[in-house]
């Protein structure tokens, strides 16, 4: 996949996210610090559900922005190093945010479309 290609693809997905407005969202976080190898020996995890009520994207910062009630959550748009759609209504993106450190956050949205 080229960068191009890339970045039309989490643009894409942002445009898009409306659709998903009032949706039951899981976010399933992951932290580790072993290049990318997100196996539960070498990583930390975390679950949010909330009702998605707004997105956007938060140009101070370079951030991407998913908010429920009670819940706000960001994604470091500059350090996304990977993007793909596992599953219908299912998205993962990989954030590098230093030199070992890497964070997988998969989102699911229980979509009745």
């Amino acid at each position: 996949m080229t960068p191009e290609e890339f970045y039309t693809d989490i643009i894409h997905f942002f445009e898009n996210i409306e659709k998903y407005y009032g949706s039951k969202t899981e976010v399933t976080e992951g932290i580790c610090t072993s290049a990318g190898d997100f196996n539960a020996d070498s990583s930390t995890w975390n679950l949010f559900e909330f009702d998605l009520v707004r997105s956007a994207y938060r140009k101070n910062g370079d951030r991407f922005m998913m908010e429920g009630e009670n819940l706000y959550y960001e994604i470091d748009a500059g350090s996304i190093v990977s993007f793909s759609q596992p599953g219908r209504n299912k998205f993962e993106f990989i954030e590098q945010l230093g030199e070992n450190v890497y964070r997988i956050t998969k989102v699911r949205f229980h979509y009745k479309y």
